[in-house]
């Protein structure tokens, strides 16, 4: 039998939101443990790091555009703390703006219309021609017909995201159990901690189940707690800007090409991310010769000179969707159980904010007003999950929470 340590707060799952939750919990006084064999891995692997309120703005999202926007804000200060938290690690986050284009004549008619939504909400966009497009990045294919600019839509490195938040983690005393939850320990009708897979039990005072797309498959939770979500492949490209094509693109430009929606990152270290297909395969995370090349045939009609560019790497994710696309934070009908999970493609984006309505609910046992929305009672009837899936501790391999 493996020792019972306690902690006052045990978060299963170590992605970027169970690491700011961790890490937010111990800097309020808590003491926080993260059960996961590779903190830092998983969706920060594969995301593309948009922090894109604006443009990734969708019709019946308005609530979730909120809490989106809520989190954009906190974004440059929040940064400015985890770096020092950090001893000094950057995290890759550019104020670059977003560029979104339509390559022909319906995607020009679908813009005009994100832009006059954007503008009934209250977002800073402008709207561009063609010309004007190519002026501000001149890669861009000479068919574009027009874009909005979004000056307000920056970007982050999610993989030096995540080292960050596992550094500043560990300089707040946080405590790593390198192995996944494998079930949750109920005590008097409160969670009361979990095991693990290599048999350790964990007490804690309260349980945060924050394991992306897996979060549904923790073993002892109870049926109509257990979150709703499910995993969609996200398949990513990696290439490199040689210095003589540099500057290739000074912005993230983006755009719907014959109905999917592809993106361009460049970073600042001369890496392009290319992303992202969308995918209802369960739980596979296969790199396919198809979406590879249908990434690529996209973006070359984006922008051209793409092809010209080495490819580095190629990945797949799986990010978890929820019934309505929005997260679900704070605590269940369980007494002691919370969630923090299905974030969908805004896990990155709503990091500065989940882990602050997070702390606050661990501390003071209130859901904050900006986050009520997002509380798991509202899919109470809807919990129920594929019991044929992988559970979370046989998928320990599987990188989830694309963003």
């Amino acid at each position: 039998m493996h020792p019972r340590t306690t902690s006052d707060v045990l978060v299963i799952g170590g992605g970027i939101i169970g690491l700011v939750t961790a890490w937010r919990a111990a800097q309020r006084g808590l003491r926080a443990a993260v059960a996961d064999p590779e903190p830092g891995g998983g969706a920060a692997r594969v995301a593309a790091g948009m922090l894109a309120a604006v443009t990734e703005l969708h019709y019946g999202e308005e609530t979730l555009l909120g809490l989106n926007l809520a989190s954009a804000r906190r974004y440059p200060e929040f940064v400015a703390e985890l770096q020092e938290a950090a001893g000094g690690m950057d995290v890759g986050y550019r104020a670059c703006g977003t560029l979104a284009v339509a390559l022909d004549a319906d995607d020009r008619a679908h813009l005009r219309e994100l832009h006059a939504l954007q503008r009934r909400s209250g977002l800073d966009s402008e709207w561009l021609t063609g010309r004007e497009c190519r002026r501000l990045e001149p890669m861009l294919a000479p068919g574009v017909r027009g874009g909005l600019r979004v000056d307000g839509d920056h970007q982050v490195d999610p993989r030096r995201l995540a080292a960050a938040l596992v550094a500043a983690c560990e300089r707040a005393g946080v405590v790593f159990h390198r192995a996944w939850g494998e079930r949750l320990s109920v005590v008097r009708d409160r969670a009361a901690g979990a095991v693990l897979a290599d048999g350790t039990e964990l007490a804690a005072g309260q349980v945060v189940l924050a394991a992306g797309s897996l979060s549904g498959r923790l073993g002892g939770v109870p049926e109509e707690v257990l979150p709703p979500v499910r995993p969609v492949k996200g398949q990513v490209l990696r290439l490199s800007v040689p210095p003589a094509y540099a500057p290739f693109l000074s912005r993230t430009v983006r755009a719907v090409v014959r109905g999917s929606h592809v993106y361009l990152v460049p970073r600042e270290n001369g890496e392009l991310v290319v992303g992202a297909t969308s995918e209802e395969l369960g739980w596979d995370t296969t790199v396919t010769a198809g979406g590879v090349y249908e990434l690529l045939r996209d973006a070359h009609e984006l922008v051209p000179g793409i092809t010209e560019l080495p490819l580095t790497e190629t990945r797949a994710g799986l990010r978890p969707g929820s019934p309505d696309n929005a997260p679900l934070l704070g605590p269940t009908s369980l007494p002691g159980l919370h969630l923090a999970t299905g974030h969908y493609r805004n896990g990155v984006l709503l990091t500065p904010v989940t882990g602050d309505v997070m702390a606050e609910v661990l501390v003071t046992g209130e859901l904050p007003d900006e986050a009520r929305a997002f509380a798991p009672a509202r899919f109470a009837p809807l919990a129920t999950v594929d019991r044929t899936s992988p559970s979370v501790s046989s998928v320990s391999s599987v990188s989830v929470g694309v963003s």
